[in-house]
């Protein structure tokens, strides 16, 4: 695996580990009235997201279990539609989507 690719694999598995950290302990409601952990939340997963836009297609080829388009469409929304963000999809994301993704990041990063 390039250098490059090994780096933003760690880039997805470092934000997807804050990300869940910072829902540690939390609910979805606390969305509603605690503006910074949505934004911090929001930021997480749209690092996650700019990170894997940038593994190279080789890369991707070989982390099948890694749902690369969704994770990038995850990132265009955040970004381009922020003046839209449904909170409760972000909460999933964050709950049932990155523990295994933090998983399959961790099986690649330790292949190699």
């Amino acid at each position: 695996m390039r250098e490059h690719d090994r780096i933003r694999l760690r880039h997805m598995l470092d934000e997807a580990h804050e990300a869940i950290s910072f829902a540690h302990g939390r609910t979805r409601a606390d969305l509603d009235s605690d503006r910074m952990l949505a934004l911090s939340l929001v930021k997480a997963i749209e690092i996650v997201g700019e990170a894997a836009s940038q593994v190279s297609e080789a890369t991707r080829a070989r982390l099948p279990d890694v749902p690369w388009a969704d994770i990038a469409g995850m990132r265009n929304r955040l970004v381009h539609a922020y003046f839209d963000i449904n909170l409760e999809i972000a909460w999933q994301t964050v709950g049932q989507d990155l523990p295994p993704l933090v998983a399959a990041l961790e099986r690649a990063l330790a292949d190699e």
